[in-house]
């Protein structure tokens, strides 16, 4: 059986917890388990609203969507959520400019279909290795693919929190999709920002992949990244794949 655990923390520097993180391993309509992460931004309590209310739409629309395939599922569950969001962003002052990040994935057997929006994160770690699978919608991401920025500088760089794609900001989204195959002993890490910024790739992987169960590696990529700064919320969701 798929083994996953997903834990937020507030870090070290915010009053308040935006991030929402939802990690099913039972069924949901036509989708065998569902993880998401969502990464909310805007002022007030804008942003906490932001990434709550997308996973929540998206919940519900998996849970009445029976036939689709996966990518489908996914994609419509999404775009529910971004109108929603945009709506309610232009709805209220308080809300103007509301919006989030969000990374969501599914396991089909050996099968890993993910979908981001933004710069939260899915890596696959495999027999030592860490991959990182999404692709940030970020200024600085998009910098490092042009060739104007070197990739080893981009981790520090002043912009870095500036990403070029969330949900709710605008009346259509587009999220990117990706399909990995995944073997027995696998671990599938989703991450917010607040984790990826305070750690480097080996890092990430080096506690993955050390002894103790899901929780316990999960609390200590937490913890590592309050030791380092905790400078924004903490989201992790990690997932192993079964023997079997």
């Amino acid at each position: 059986m798929l083994k996953a655990f997903a834990i937020t923390d507030v870090g070290r520097k915010r009053q308040l917890n935006e991030d929402f993180v939802c990690a099913k391993t039972e069924k949901i309509g036509a989708l065998p388990n569902f993880f998401i992460i969502a990464d909310g931004m805007g002022g007030h309590k804008a942003g906490e609203r932001a990434s709550k209310e997308t996973v929540e739409i998206m919940l519900e629309s998996l849970s009445k969507n029976e036939n689709a395939d996966a990518k489908e599922c996914l994609s419509n569950a999404l775009k529910a959520a971004n109108f929603r969001v945009f709506q309610d962003a232009n709805g209220s002052e308080e809300l103007e400019g509301m919006g989030t990040t969000a990374v969501a994935a599914t396991i089909l057997g050996t099968k890993l279909c993910a979908m981001n929006v933004g710069d939260s994160r899915l890596y696959v770690i495999s027999q030592g290795e860490i991959r990182q699978i999404t692709m940030d919608h970020s200024l600085v991401e998009e910098m490092v693919r042009k060739g104007v920025l070197p990739k080893e500088k981009a981790r520090n760089h002043p912009k870095k929190n500036i990403i070029t794609r969330a949900v709710g900001v605008s009346p259509i989204v587009e999220p990117d999709f990706f399909e990995v195959e995944l073997k027995a002993g696998d671990k599938v890490l989703m991450c917010s920002d607040g984790l990826s910024n305070m750690l480097e790739d080996e890092e990430l992987r080096g506690i993955a992949e050390s002894k103790g169960s899901l929780e316990e590696k999960a609390r200590l990529l937490i913890d590592a990244a309050n030791v380092n700064g905790g400078k924004d919320n903490i989201s992790v969701i990690l997932i192993e794949i079964p023997a079997e």
